[in-house]
C-alpha cells in the first residue's frame, strides 16, 4: 500500500459506497461501517468538519420487501418506491455509531443548477456543521426522474464537495484506487497520483462491478474530475481495507490522490461545465475552433451545423470540425434562430431575423473549452 502524506484540509466530503453499506447487497451491515466511523470520529477531534455522502437506502428497503419482484425493483417506480422505505432505514443505521446527532439532506441535480437553491442548500449544511452534527446526503431518488438526477452518488459527493467548499473528497469503495488497467490483469500497477484526467484513463475505467452500486471507475473518474477543476483534491481508498482506512488516520494517503488543478474553474465556469446538462450541439469550422481556443467569442459565421431543440439561455456542447467536444458555452439563440443565421456575418442577423441579441452565438464569458 502506498502512503503519502494528506493534503491539509479543515473540510472533508467523505463518500460510502453501497458496496460497504450493504455488502450482500440487501440490508445496513456494520462489517465495514464501524471502521469508517472510527475515521469520522477520529477527524471530528482533530477539529475537521465532516460531510457524509451515503448510498445504500435502495438496498435497505430491499432488504425489507424481499417478497418484491426483482424486476418491478430494476424498474424506476421500484427503486423509488424501495429508496423511499430505505432512506429512514439507513439514517437510523448510521446514527446507531454516533453520539452526536445525523441530519438527512436530500439534493437533486435542481438543487445544484438553479442558484437560489444551490445558496439555501449550502446554508443549511453550513448551520449543520456550526451545530456540530453529520450531514448525511444522498440523491432524492424517490422523486427525482432520470433527467433531472445525477443518477449516482460519486458525482454526488464531488458537487457536494464544490457546494460545501470541502477542502478534500475522500471516495471509499472496494478496490484500492485506480490502476493502469483492470486490476485484474496480469502488472496491473496501482496508480498513486493522477494530476490530468485524459482519454487513456477514462477508456480505460470500468461500470460498477457489483449489482449494489450504480458506478464504477467511470464514475469516480468524473467526480474527481469535477472536484479537481474546483481545486479539490480527491481520493479513492479502499474502505475495506482497514488498514487503508488507519492510513486515513495518521495523516497518509493509501489508494489513489488526484491533485487539485493549479488553476481552478471561476465559480461560473465550473458551473456551467460540470452542473449544467446540454440541450444541444454546434459544430464549428476550423477558423471558428482556432479563435476559440485563442480565447474568442463563438460567432454566427463559425457555425456548419445545429442539432438539438434548445433554448436561448441553455448550455450546448461545442464540436471542432472532426466532431470532437471542444467547448461548452450558454446560447445566446433559440436552436431556429441559429439554424437561419449559422454561418452568417453578424451584420446580416439583424435582416434575417428581425432583430439582433448579440453579435455571438455564445459570449466567450459564457463558454469554457473542454
Amino acid at each position: 500500500m502506498n502512503e503519502r502524506t494528506l493534503p491539509d484540509f479543515k473540510r472533508v466530503v467523505l463518500k460510502v459506497g453501497s458496496s460497504l453499506i450493504a455488502p450482500d447487497g440487501q440490508g445496513c451491515s456494520t462489517r465495514f461501517l464501524l471502521d469508517i466511523a472510527r475515521l469520522i470520529q477520529h477527524w471530528w477531534r482533530q477539529g475537521k468538519a465532516v460531510v457524509l455522502v451515503s448510498s445504500g437506502s435502495v438496498a435497505a428497503g430491499r432488504d425489507r420487501l424481499p417478497q418484491v419482484q426483482p424486476a418491478i425493483q430494476r424498474a424506476l417506480s421500484g427503486k423509488q418506491a424501495l429508496a423511499a422505505i430505505g432512506q429512514s432505514l439507513l439514517m437510523t443505521h448510521w446514527q446507531r455509531l454516533f453520539d452526536r446527532p445525523c441530519a438527512q439532506v436530500l439534493l437533486t441535480r435542481q438543487d445544484l443548477q438553479r442558484r437560489r437553491r444551490f445558496l439555501n442548500a449550502r446554508a443549511t449544511l453550513e448551520q449543520l456543521l456550526a451545530w456540530q452534527t453529520l450531514p448525511i446526503v444522498n440523491e432524492n431518488d424517490t422523486v427525482a426522474v432520470d433527467e433531472l438526477k445525477l443518477g449516482d452518488n460519486d458525482n454526488l459527493a464531488a458537487h457536494v464537495a464544490v457546494l460545501s467548499d470541502a477542502d478534500l473528497l475522500v471516495i471509499l469503495s472496494d478496490v484500492d484506487g485506480l490502476y493502469d488497467r483492470h486490476p485484474d490483469q496480469p502488472g496491473a500497477q496501482l496508480l498513486a497520483d493522477v494530476s490530468t484526467i485524459d482519454d487513456k484513463l477514462r477508456a480505460g475505467a470500468g461500470d460498477a462491478s457489483t449489482q449494489v452500486g450504480t458506478g464504477g471507475m467511470k464514475t469516480k473518474l468524473q467526480a474527481a474530475q469535477v472536484a479537481m477543476d474546483a481545486g479539490i483534491d480527491t481520493l479513492i481508498v479502499n474502505g475495506r481495507n482497514p488498514d487503508a482506512l488507519l492510513a486515513l488516520e495518521s495523516g497518509f494517503c493509501p489508494g489513489t490522490r488526484f491533485h487539485a488543478s493549479r488553476q481552478p474553474l471561476s465559480a461560473r465556469k465550473h458551473w456551467l461545465l460540470h452542473t449544467q446538462q446540454s440541450a444541444g450541439q454546434l459544430q464549428v469550422d476550423a477558423g471558428a475552433e482556432a479563435a476559440l481556443r485563442k480565447g474568442a467569442s463563438l460567432l454566427p459565421c463559425g457555425i456548419t451545423a445545429v442539432d438539438g431543440d434548445f433554448r436561448r439561455g441553455d448550455r450546448v456542447d461545442i464540436l471542432s470540425p472532426s466532431g470532437l467536444l471542444l467547448a461548452t458555452g450558454i446560447s445566446q439563440y433559440d436552436a431556429p434562430e441559429l439554424h437561419r443565421i449559422c454561418g452568417q456575418n453578424t451584420d446580416k442577423i439583424a435582416d434575417i431575423l428581425g432583430y439582433l441579441y448579440s453579435e455571438e452565438a455564445v459570449h466567450r464569458d459564457d463558454l469554457v473549452l473542454t
